[in-house]
Formats: structure tokens, sequence, C-alpha cells
């Protein structure tokens, strides 16, 4: 059965933001000279893949990626204990004012994201698959929360049914957190979270500028220009 979400309630309502999925700066690049582009999310996979290696790197390519972009950039802490995050955290932190600390749902993870709360400093609570989840990270006071809708659908599950039932929530519950929808696989992806009520999407570049892309758009630039040639030849 499939279920409905009314939105209703007090939460603020704004437009849909775009994140970047990447740690590819010539694609932040890209993707901020379309002037769409809100914030960055990387985690240690996507550093991997650029082939930034060791400590120091890595932090100056969060400092490089804080220069490109002017938004939010969320920094993911590899430490999976409570003391642990709470070290990498407030070092990623002060690296930039632009930094949020990237923390998996898992209970230490929970501790910490109450813990820089109450510190200030904000937080994006990743590998969220259940709205059971997302109320518990919005009680500790994450900034956002981030589903992963692509996985879900990977396994069966409806990724945006879950993206519209944390909206519900939290929009009767008055939770500030932000909903980032994450684990975007395709433009498709990107229109019905937005449909859902996500108040972010992180994405591909690839999928961002899929979104151009219409069959009918083409064919009428091909014939404006065709007779725009006609009259002046």
């Amino acid at each position: 059965m499939r279920f409905i979400y009314f939105i209703c309630g007090s939460k603020t309502q704004n437009n849909m933001k775009f994140f970047i999925d990447t740690a590819n700066l010539a694609q932040i690049k890209e993707a901020n000279d379309l002037g769409i582009l809100d914030g960055v999310t990387t985690n240690p996979s996507l550093m991997a893949k650029e082939g930034i290696k060791g400590d120091a790197a890595v932090m100056q390519h969060y400092k490089d990626i804080c220069e490109l972009v002017d938004g939010d950039v969320s920094a993911e802490v590899i430490a999976t204990d409570f003391n642990g995050m709470v070290k990498e955290g407030e070092i990623l932190a002060a690296l930039h004012k632009n930094i949020v600390v990237k923390i998996p749902m898992i209970k230490d993870g929970i501790k910490a994201i109450k813990y820089f709360s109450n510190k200030g400093i904000r937080t994006n609570c990743t590998l969220v698959f259940s709205a059971g989840q997302a109320i518990l990270a919005a009680k500790a006071g994450a900034s956002y929360i981030s589903p992963f809708v692509g996985r879900l659908d990977d396994i069966g599950f409806d990724g945006m049914e879950l993206i519209a039932q944390i909206s519900h929530i939290f929009t009767v519950q008055g939770y500030e957190t932000e909903i980032l929808a994450a684990s975007i696989r395709n433009p498709i992806h990107i229109i019905k979270s937005a449909e859902a009520g996500a108040d972010i999407i992180t994405s591909p570049l690839a999928s961002i500028l899929a979104l151009l892309n219409h069959p009918l758009t083409d064919k009428g630039l091909e014939q404006f220009l065709a007779d725009h040639k006609k009259l002046n030849a």
C-alpha cells in the first residue's frame, strides 16, 4: 500500500537547494558557474576517487572546495566512536565557516550530533534509511539529514516515499532539520525529491545537467535557427 502524506503545519517552505555530490574541483566549478549551486557534499569514497590521500591533503582539499562555492560543504568524519567523531568533527569545523560535519546514523553518531548542536557546530546525519532514524537525528539537533533514496530503490523500497514521510513528520512536529535527498541517480530523482518535499538534493553533476535535456527543446531550437538562416539567406 502506498501512503500519501499531506503537508501541513508550520515548517517554512523554501525553494529546494542544489548541492553537488563530488570532490572534483572542476565539476564543482562547472556547477557553480551555472548559477544554481548552493553547496557541496563529499565523503571518503569521493575523495579517494580524486586521488586525495593523507589527512593533510584531505583537509586542504576541503579548504579548496570551500573557496569555490559560497555555500555549505559537508565533510565526513571517519571515526565511528563518540570521542573520535568529536575530535575529527572539531578539526573539520575549524577549517572553514562553511563546513558542516557529516556524521553517520549510529548510536554514537546521535550522541555526537547532540554534542555538536550544543556547541553551535552544524551537522549532516548521513546514511539515513528510515523515518525513525530521521526523527532521532532531528531530535538530537542535526542541521541536515541525508536519506539515501537511490540505495533504497536498489533494494526494492521507494526512496521518494521516505522523503515524503519525513517531510510530513518534520512539518507536523516542527523540526527545523533540513531534508537532504542523497544517493540521487538521475534527473527523475531530482524532480521527485522536489515533489516529495526535500529541502535539498545532492547529486552528481551529470544528473543536474540532464535536467537541461528535452528532445522538443532541441528540435525547436533547430527549427528556429533554420528559419533564421532562411530569413538571412
